[in-house]
């Protein structure tokens, strides 16, 4: 089977942003072939396009999306032409200590933040023979494109795709903040800092395990009615001082999430909480980003800040567990997205990422 040709869309760090056919050669051993249907737009593709995560190649962005498998190479036993599937993202190796261990969101041998399959190959090449790098391992805004095996999860043929693909990053890393970096118990308070698609995920799986009360924060007045509908029992706007709002009305909060990356609205997470409360990181900062805490107060109170990558998550049972839940109707995704709009819109499904209003854009090849 020789390469096809299919239309995506290219950042390169030399002339930026732009709509280009790559071709993409058939699966080989290890790896699947994928007709993407839908893909999400994430704060991590336009740290890309904004620079603040440097890229030294020319990538095809996008790493959220859902779509049906179209060919396997050999060796393949998860997946077979015509299943739906979710894209995992951070696909592991599986072999690793930290997979071993069940701790797929830590391996060690992943390929996905070098921006290559796992034999550090890319499946895309451009017009000129060039090679096109898959950012994250994937490289989701395209009509078509080739995964490890790991990183393609089957899920139910009901799930639309639309949903699918939020399941992929923004669900699973915001849910999965609450339910595995967390461990959110019944009754716990908690304060949501950015109500963006993984903010509003947050607060889903907050009310699904029963915390209360939860307390989301934006500028946005829409998010901030979004998030009410999601969950949030109370909403402030992100200009009042969040820190002394939390201690006059909570005695302080047991969690505070901040799903934003702004280190300066990390450094107040602390001030937030009760003793023995605990910070979660889940929004990605710039590269190279410090803060500066109170380390005295938090020997002293015993608080705690918790990293949180992809929501602490193994793909392939996290992804297929919050399919079964949005089913269910127990997770109301179907406001989670927004806009839809044609992949060769992705410059403007940007632009409504960086506006910080509605909810997730999601592009359709």
């Amino acid at each position: 089977m020789s390469s096809q040709l299919t239309p995506a869309i290219v950042f390169d760090p030399v002339t930026g942003l732009d709509m280009r056919d790559v071709a993409v050669r058939p699966a080989g051993p290890g790896e699947v072939a994928i007709e993407v249907r839908a893909a999400g737009v994430c704060h991590s593709d336009l740290h890309i396009v904004s620079g603040d995560w440097p890229a030294d190649r020319p990538l095809v962005l996008g790493h959220e999306a859902a779509g049906v498998v179209t060919a396997t190479g050999p060796d393949i036993t998860s997946v077979q032409p015509g299943d739906h599937v979710v894209l995992s993202w951070f696909a592991p190796c599986r072999r690793c200590n930290r997979c071993a261990a069940g701790q797929a969101w830590l391996c060690t041998g992943t390929k996905a933040l070098a921006n290559t399959l796992p034999n550090g190959s890319t499946p895309f090449t451009g017009a000129d023979g060039a090679e096109v790098w898959p950012y994250l391992g994937l490289g989701a805004f395209t009509g078509r494109l080739v995964v490890p095996e790991s990183a393609a999860v089957r899920v139910p043929d009901e799930l639309p795709f639309d949903i699918g693909a939020l399941l992929g990053c923004s669900v699973t890393t915001g849910v999965g903040a609450v339910m595995n970096t967390a461990d959110v118990r019944p009754g716990q308070s908690a304060v949501v800092i950015g109500t963006g698609g993984v903010g509003l995920s947050v607060v889903m799986g907050l009310r699904l395990l029963g915390a209360d009360p939860i307390v989301a924060v934006d500028l946005s007045a829409e998010r901030l009615a979004l998030a009410r509908r999601f969950g949030a029992t109370h909403t402030l706007d992100g200009a009042e001082d969040v820190a002394v709002w939390c201690q006059e009305h909570l005695g302080g909060a047991d969690y505070a999430f901040e799903a934003i990356g702004s280190p300066k609205v990390i450094e107040t997470l602390p001030r937030m909480l009760a003793p023995g409360g605990a910070a979660v990181l889940v929004g990605m900062t710039p590269t190279g980003s410090t803060g500066s805490f109170d380390l005295f107060d938090l020997a002293d109170q015993g608080k705690r800040i918790l990293g949180c990558n992809y929501g602490s998550s193994v793909g392939e049972v996290d992804i297929p567990k919050l399919a079964r839940l949005y089913l269910s109707g127990l997770l109301p995704l179907d406001e989670l997205v927004g806009r839809t709009r044609p992949l060769a819109e992705a410059a403007q499904a940007f632009a409504d990422l960086r506006s910080n209003t509605g909810a997730r854009t999601v592009l359709r090849p």
